[in-house]
C-alpha cells in the first residue's frame, strides 16, 4: 500500500496519530527531500512521539526523478508498505507526489491519502474572506508575458485565489498587483505554525508599504487574492504594440485601452 502522509507546516505537535502509526509500518519512505524527513523522523522520536526511528529504506522523490524514480520501484510499490512525504503539509497539492497518484490509478493500485496540515486551508479559513470558495493557484509563472497574463486573470477571478510566493519574489509580487488595483484587498500569511507567524490583512498598495518599512518579506508565504470584479482588458498595451498589425487597425485598439485618440496613438506608430 502505497500512503501519501501529510507532515507539520513547522509545528511539530501537528502530526497526526495516524500520520506516526503509519510511519512506524513502513518499509520504503519516498521524500521530496530525504535529509528534511529523516530530521523530522528523528525530532518525533527525541519527543518520544515515535518510539524509534523506522528499519526503513529513504528514497528522493521530486520533480525532477520522479518518473525515472517510478521506473525503478515500480514492482516494490504494491507489494510493500510505502510511505510519500513533502517537506511540509500536504502531500501531491503543487508537489510531484501527483506523479504517484496518477501511477497508482493508471495501474489498479491501492493508495491512501491522510488528512492533516495543509498551508492552502489553513491560510483560507484565517483570511475571513466571505463565501468558503476559492482558487488554489499555486506558484506564478516566474517572468515575461505569461506571469502578466496569470496575474491578470487571477485578478479578474469572481472568488479567491490562493497563491504561493518564495520569500525573495513576494516584494516583487505585491509591486505588480498594486500597480494594477492598489486597492485590491490583499491577505498574506507567513511561516504558518511557526513562532515568527504573522498574518497580514490590507490593501495591496499599503501592505507592501508596510512590509517594506518592516523590512519582513522573509519566510514562506501564503497570498490570498481577494474576489474580482470579473471584467479585465484582455492585453496590455506593451503587448498590444508588439504584435505585428496595420498601424490604423493597431492605432484603434491602443486608442480603447489607453483612452488617447486614434490620431495620437497613429502618429506615433508611423513615426517610429
Amino acid at each position: 500500500m502505497l500512503t501519501f502522509v501529510p507532515t507539520p507546516l513547522g509545528n511539530l505537535q501537528d502530526i497526526t496519530y495516524r500520520a506516526v502509526e503509519t510511519f512506524r509500518h513502513a518499509d520504503l519512505f519516498l521524500c521530496e527531500d530525504t535529509r528534511v524527513t529523516r530530521r523530522l523522523l528523528t525530532l518525533l522520536r527525541d519527543r518520544r512521539i515515535l518510539e524509534e526511528l523506522p528499519e526503513a529504506e529513504f528514497l528522493s522523490f521530486n520533480e525532477h526523478n520522479g518518473p525515472k524514480r517510478i521506473r525503478e520501484i515500480s514492482d516494490r510499490l504494491g507489494a510493500t508498505e510505502t510511505v510519500y512525504v513533502s517537506d511540509a503539509g500536504m502531500p501531491a497539492i503543487s508537489d510531484p507526489g501527483q506523479l504517484l497518484v496518477a501511477y497508482c490509478q493508471e495501474h489498479g493500485l491501492p493508495y491512501d491519502v491522510l488528512p492533516g496540515p495543509s498551508a492552502v486551508t489553513t491560510a483560507y479559513a484565517a483570511s475571513g474572506f466571505p463565501s468558503g470558495r476559492f482558487l488554489f493557484y499555486g506558484f506564478l509563472p516566474h517572468k515575461g508575458r505569461e506571469r502578466r497574463e496569470a496575474l491578470e486573470k487571477l485578478l479578474a477571478q469572481e472568488w479567491a485565489t490562493v497563491l504561493y510566493e518564495a520569500p525573495h519574489r513576494l516584494e516583487r509580487l505585491l509591486s505588480e498587483i498594486a500597480e494594477r488595483e492598489p486597492a485590491r484587498e490583499i491577505f498574506a500569511a507567513k511561516e504558518l505554525s511557526k513562532q515568527y507567524q504573522r498574518y497580514y490583512r490590507d490593501e495591496a498598495a499599503r501592505l507592501l508599504e508596510r512590509l517594506r518599512e518592516a523590512e519582513a518579506f522573509r519566510g514562506e508565504w501564503v497570498v490570498i487574492l481577494s474576489p474580482g470584479g470579473g471584467e479585465r482588458p484582455a492585453l496590455h498595451l506593451e503587448d498590444l504594440l508588439a504584435e505585428s498589425l496595420p498601424p490604423k487597425i493597431k492605432a484603434k485598439l491602443l486608442a480603447r485601452l489607453s483612452g488617447e485618440s486614434v490620431q495620437v496613438w497613429y502618429r506615433r506608430l508611423t513615426e517610429k
